[in-house]
């Protein structure tokens, strides 16, 4: 059973706007860490069905991945009700993807809004 989306231009603006968990990773078929994160990524993801698990081929997808600012790739990026929570370019073990996943869950996303809120508009 796939556990995964493909994110394209043409569907990332609706996945992102759906309330709940969009954990995407960006990544391309050359790259060997992204071979190597890819089974770890699908396995948290089969624990995690309540969670949107996307993977944006940068390769297939430049115009997307430009916009994303991807500059090292894999790269992981969290998105929870909207906000981007989370990024971070390289491989992660796949206990650190599952506590990750936990912590975006436990976030008090009206504290996040507030927090972005309060930052000056440059750091946005």
């Amino acid at each position: 059973m796939e556990h995964t989306t493909e994110i394209t231009l043409a569907n990332f603006e609706p996945r992102v706007m759906e309330e709940g968990i969009l954990v995407l990773d960006a990544w391309a078929p050359w790259c060997g860490p992204c071979r190597a994160f890819g089974p770890i990524f699908d396995r948290v993801a089969a624990k995690n069905p309540d969670v949107v698990w996307g993977k944006l081929n940068t390769q297939d997808e430049p115009d997307l991945a430009g916009g994303l600012r991807i500059q090292a790739i894999p790269t992981l990026m969290i998105f929870r009700d909207r906000v981007l929570v989370f990024r971070e370019s390289g491989v992660l073990p796949e206990s650190a993807l599952t506590e990750l996943v936990q912590k975006v869950r436990e976030l008090d996303m009206d504290a996040v809004r507030r927090d972005i809120a309060a930052q000056p508009e440059a750091a946005r």
